[in-house]
């Protein structure tokens, strides 16, 4: 069994785990219990009671933080030549098709985003046994699959982030980093957690948000009360 560190020890000690904390508690408490000298990222999980084998309930969508994730995510844009300025100007970082579908089949994903217009989708197909277990395969239920480049990579910079549940009924989502202060934390989280609210299937039976905790890389979890949501 791994040994514990002084700070570790130190930070777990600050978190009572049989706590659940009011969501801006347990923001100003992930920055209190921060052990890495980088400015690590804040990551929320949340336990949904939904079975994501059934169509309906396997969800996924986009919520724009409102004081973004706190990093500069690097876009592709895979589109026709006549979009291509229209996307450079928008601030995407590479774009072009065929140069790229070529650099992904030798094994290039060195982005965060792909954002492709729908012309092009057959060429992109090539690469989706690729990109999509990486999570980037565009899609317009993301709304990375679209005609305006410009402002899906707008919205990208400016803090839209993606999300899906994972096979065990829960997501985890960057909402910033522990640079924020605790209520720009409680605002990103809140504003994830209000989209989730928006999409409960109407199928799901039960108590629908069954779990929320927050941590930052490589501190102890903190459990979030979902009533003080």
């Amino acid at each position: 069994m791994a040994k514990l560190s002084k700070k570790r020890k130190a930070a777990e000690a600050k978190v009572d785990a049989d706590k659940q904390y009011d969501l801006k508690d347990a923001m100003a408490l992930v920055k209190e219990v921060n052990t890495t000298k980088f400015d690590a990222s804040v990551d929320l999980h949340i336990r949904l009671g939904i079975d994501p084998k059934k169509a309906d309930q396997a969800l996924r969508g986009t919520v724009s933080l409102p004081h973004g994730t706190g990093k500069t995510k690097t876009v592709l844009v895979m589109c026709t030549p006549d979009k291509e300025e229209e996307a450079k100007n928008a601030g995407a970082d590479h774009v072009g098709l065929d140069e790229y579908v070529k650099k992904i089949q030798d094994g290039w994903t060195d982005v965060d985003v792909v954002i492709a217009t729908p012309n092009v989708m057959a060429h992109v197909g090539k690469v989706g046994r690729i990109l999509g277990p990486r999570g980037l395969m565009p899609n317009p239920k993301t709304g990375t699959v679209t005609m305006d480049v410009a402002g899906a990579v707008g919205e990208v910079k400016k803090g839209k982030i993606a999300f899906r549940v994972d096979k065990y009924g829960i997501i985890h989502s960057a909402i910033g980093r522990v640079s924020f202060t605790a209520d720009k934390l409680a605002d990103n989280a809140k504003e994830l957690l209000d989209m989730l609210t928006k999409m409960k299937p109407s199928t799901a039976k039960g108590i629908y948000m069954k779990s929320i905790s927050v941590a930052s890389t490589m501190s102890p979890g903190i459990k979030v009360d979902p009533k003080t949501i």
